[in-house]
């Protein structure tokens, strides 16, 4: 499957320039006449003269000079701004082309959960892969546009049940391999418990509380956060 695209430049007129309008000016540079142009594109000149009217009228400058008359009955070539349109055109065309063949790379952001109380930490069982069965921090994907404590906030409330409000935060982890399904950044929050009844929901099988020294192999890196957690309350 392929992936196709097309753009066009506008003002707060309309539309200005496009793809045909970059072949007709491309064959008015090669060719040295709007006729000639025109026949080698299968358009009609007076088509072709509208488009180039269009041009000027919206972008309020001349992209084409003519000279009447002739053995070759006139000729046209491209002015200063017909040929900066027309590299202008080409870049964005060049730029776009890149960007579809090689997709800008960027990290997922996630949060992560910590939540103790009475020397006992909450996790969730993990109801998907990867790591599906093992204990975790509660937390998930943060969604576009949406604030990373808002985010922690809905995934507390969805894996567990609880409304919880934020203490503070308590570290970002970035490590590039933490993510078995790619590059993601966690951003990891020391919660405290508001309300609401615990319960495993969305992506959770379960949510239990369990003993802050006993806590299981986890999923992803998160042994390491709960250690880091415990480091600095020890502190």
């Amino acid at each position: 499957m392929n992936v196709r695209y097309r753009f066009w430049f506008e003002t707060s007129k309309g539309y200005v320039f496009g793809p045909g309008s970059y072949q007709l000016l491309k064959e008015i540079q090669k060719t040295g006449s709007l006729r000639k142009a025109a026949e080698s594109l299968d358009m009609s000149y007076r088509h072709a003269w509208g488009l180039i009217k269009e041009i000027e009228e919206h972008t309020g400058y001349s992209v084409i000079e003519s000279s009447r008359g002739g053995k070759g009955g006139g000729e046209s070539h491209l002015t200063q701004k017909g040929e900066e349109l027309l590299r202008m055109y080409e870049k964005y065309d060049e730029l776009f082309t890149y960007i579809v063949k090689h997709p800008y790379k960027k990290p997922s952001i996630t949060v992560d959960g910590i939540l103790v109380e009475n020397e006992r930490i909450l996790l969730i069982e993990r109801k998907k892969e990867p790591f599906k069965g093992f204990y975790a921090l509660p937390g998930g994907f943060v969604d576009y546009g949406e604030r990373t404590e808002d985010a922690m906030v809905r995934e507390m409330k969805e894996e567990t049940g609880l409304n919880v409000k934020i203490k503070k935060l308590m570290g970002v982890y970035s490590d590039p391999r933490r993510d078995p399904r790619g590059h993601t950044i966690t951003i990891v929050y020391e919660l405290e418990k508001i309300g609401g009844i615990l319960k495993g929901g969305d992506d959770a099988a379960s949510a239990v509380m369990i003993p802050l020294n006993d806590i299981p192999l986890l999923a992803f890196d998160h042994n390491k956060i709960v250690e880091d957690y415990k480091k600095s309350i020890n502190d």
